[in-house]
């Protein structure tokens, strides 16, 4: 029941992303509300749906937080993105962000969805994840990753309004996006949430592995590239703070950063093996 239920949210969110785009041609608010409706409406039915996958695991005898495989991790990956964007719209009111930062949201859902590598069955936890730090490091972790995701979106949003103000465009799409001092201040603010979030989802995932494992830390590759991640992002903040970077330079290390993340969330465990390799399917 539940993976129908999120079958239906990956459509919903692929409508909402339609209409985040037709916003950005129209500019007509009546739009941008029909698509935040979208997007919200398929957020409460996956929150729904997650707490259905919950609950069906205790029915199955297993009992446990739906974020133990791929399939679980993206779905819980796609609604902490989500989550996070619809809050900074009602704060910020950029509704044109939706149409670059659902989509990965949407293609998350898609790729739970349809790929042949991810299995959408429940199952037992193996040895490994049964520990209570499953919860803890998996939250932190995701909403780390779903503010660099935001970060990302915004960024390839400022990078085109800034190429658009320094050839001094009047008119056009572009020039109906907010300033880019306005963008440029966004993306440090998404970052500077998401920093802390991966450095507390590292930390606890080090006492898990202890936990689990005998060793707070033994070079898996999931671990050195979360660490490689942690380094583009504190690279990032301590040239802002201490330099002032800002601009292109500071956007573009933003979506370096939003890469390695990608990798090391999808690439290790697809294309890697390791002490992670349940998370691959």
């Amino acid at each position: 029941m539940n993976t129908h239920l999120f079958s239906i949210v990956t459509f919903i969110y692929l409508g909402g992303m339609v209409v985040y785009i037709c916003y950005l041609a129209f500019r007509n608010q009546w739009v941008s509300r029909v698509a935040t409706a979208i997007t919200l409406g398929g957020l409460l039915l996956q929150t729904f749906a997650i707490g259905l996958r919950w609950y069906e695991s205790y029915q199955l005898g297993m009992g446990h937080a739906p974020m133990s495989n791929l399939y679980e991790s993206l779905v819980f990956f796609s609604w902490t993105i989500i989550l996070l964007y619809l809050i900074i719209e009602y704060k910020y009111k950029l509704y044109l962000l939706g149409a670059f930062v659902t989509p990965f949201a949407a293609m998350g859902m898609a790729y739970a969805s349809i790929s042949s590598q991810v299995n959408e069955t429940i199952q037992p936890l193996v040895p490994a994840l049964q520990s209570n730090w499953l919860i803890s490091h998996v939250i932190t972790c995701f909403l780390g990753y779903a503010a660099f995701a935001v970060s990302c979106g915004v960024s390839i949003t400022y990078i085109l309004k800034k190429r658009h103000e320094d050839q001094h465009k009047k008119g056009g799409l572009l020039a109906s996006f907010p300033a880019s001092p306005v963008l440029d201040e966004l993306i440090y603010k998404t970052i500077a949430i998401g920093f802390p979030m991966l450095s507390i989802g590292i930390i606890t995932g080090a006492a898990w592995a202890n936990y689990a494992w005998g060793t707070y830390w033994s070079w898996d590759p999931k671990e050195t590239w979360s660490l490689i991640t942690w380094f583009i992002y504190a690279a990032f903040l301590h040239a802002r703070i201490t330099r002032g970077w800002r601009g292109i330079r500071a956007a573009t290390l933003s979506i370096i950063g939003f890469v390695a993340v990608i990798f090391t969330y999808l690439g290790v465990n697809l294309l890697l093996s390791g002490l992670h390799s349940y998370g691959s399917g």
